[in-house]
C-alpha cells in the first residue's frame, strides 16, 4: 500500500507543478484543473493510508470532510470543488472555460492545492 500512496503522492506534486507552469504560460484554466486534480490527489492519498482504500469520488469536499481536516482547510477546499467541472464544460461555467480564470484564480488555486498538498505529506511522514 505504501508504493500506491506515493504513486498518488508523485502524481499530485507533478499536477501542482503542472499548475505552476500553465500559469506562466497563460493558460489559467488548465492551472486551475491542475490544482483541482493536486488537491484530489493528495485527499486520495490520505485516504489509503487512513482508511486502507481508494475512495473513488471526485468530490474534494466530501474527502476532506470524511478524513476530518481542519476546518479552514476545507473551507479552503470547497472553493476548489467546482473547478473539476467549471475548467473543462462550457455548460457548468459562466463562460467558456478557457475565458473563465484570470491569473489571481489560479494563482489563489496553486496556493491553495500546495498548502493541502504539504498539510498531507506532513501528515503522511
Amino acid at each position: 500500500m505504501k508504493t500506491e500512496i506515493e504513486f498518488w503522492i508523485k502524481q499530485a506534486e507533478d499536477d501542482l507543478d503542472s499548475a505552476e507552469k500553465n500559469i506562466s504560460i497563460g493558460k489559467f484554466y488548465v492551472s486551475a484543473f491542475l490544482s483541482q486534480q493536486s488537491v484530489e490527489k493528495s485527499l486520495k492519498a490520505l485516504a489509503l493510508n487512513s482508511e486502507k482504500k481508494l475512495i473513488k469520488t471526485h468530490s474534494v469536499s466530501m474527502l476532506a470532510k470524511l478524513l476530518k481536516l481542519p476546518q479552514d482547510m476545507i473551507k479552503k477546499i470547497s472553493m476548489i470543488e467546482p473547478l473539476y467541472q467549471e475548467t473543462r464544460y462550457p455548460d457548468v461555467a459562466s463562460k467558456v472555460p478557457s475565458e473563465e480564470f484570470d491569473e489571481n484564480d489560479a494563482n489563489e488555486f496553486l496556493n491553495i492545492a500546495e498548502e493541502v498538498l504539504q498539510w498531507i505529506k506532513q501528515k503522511l511522514a
